[in-house]
């Protein structure tokens, strides 16, 4: 395990041992102290845990790598993430997994506004509650919601499933309850047992596109 104390080591050198490190290594990034761009654009399986809270964009453009936060994360966590896993202990800030497109977030706590937005093949797991318009035009993936969701989940979304747990305060535009098949609840299993949540699938319902948007039709302008 190879210690980095980003009181003695800029971030840019942080992210440069990370970057060019072999498959397997193991790091421990400590006294964080909310820095951005903490740990990002990873692209061999390496192991990082961070000891503390960070700021924007931390895990960003993640590949492959394993990547554990001891703490909160600020906006923009695990954005454009294509492969691997990023676990938060604490919470996270809006825009959680952005345009993400592969691999597994797991934010313990809640997560802000828009987790999820225009997500492309990522799977998320939040164990507490998320904010308004998450999902926004989420293309593929899973959203699933431990706790409660925030107005206009899913609005404009396109073929990302979302489990939620608790109460949704609103549906966006074109998102609509969706009967939980055998293979949905197969899928959730599998994502709970990843994330290691201990829920049963019972418990939650599913989300998704009703595809009336996928093309413009005037007599539906205004769902637009």
């Amino acid at each position: 395990m190879t210690e980095i104390n980003l009181d003695n080591k800029s971030v840019r050198e942080l992210n440069e041992k990370l970057q060019s490190a072999s498959s397997g290594d193991k790091f421990s990034v400590t006294n964080t102290g909310g820095k951005h761009a903490v740990s990002v654009g990873l692209i061999s399986a390496v192991n990082v845990d961070i000891n503390g809270h960070v700021g924007y964009y931390c895990a960003g453009m993640n590949q492959q790598a394993k990547i554990k936060i001891n703490g909160n994360a600020g906006p923009g966590l695990a954005e454009n993430m294509m492969s691997g896993e990023v676990r938060v202990t604490g919470n996270a800030s809006q825009y959680a997994a952005a345009t993400a497109h592969g691999g597994l977030l797991v934010i313990e706590g809640d997560a802000s506004s828009r987790c999820g937005i225009s997500m492309k093949g990522v799977n998320i797991v939040v164990g507490g509650n998320i904010g308004h318009m998450s999902a926004f035009m989420a293309q593929s993936g899973c959203l699933v919601v431990c706790g409660d969701a925030g107005d206009a989940l899913g609005d404009s979304i396109y073929e990302t499933k979302i489990y939620v747990r608790g109460k949704v305060k609103s549906l966006g535009a074109d998102c609509i309850e969706k009967e939980m098949r055998d293979e949905h609840q197969k899928e959730l299993k599998q994502l709970l047992k990843q994330s290691r949540m201990s829920y049963g699938v019972d418990e939650f319902r599913r989300y998704g596109s009703a595809r009336k948007l996928y093309n413009f039709d005037i007599d539906q302008v205004d769902d637009y």
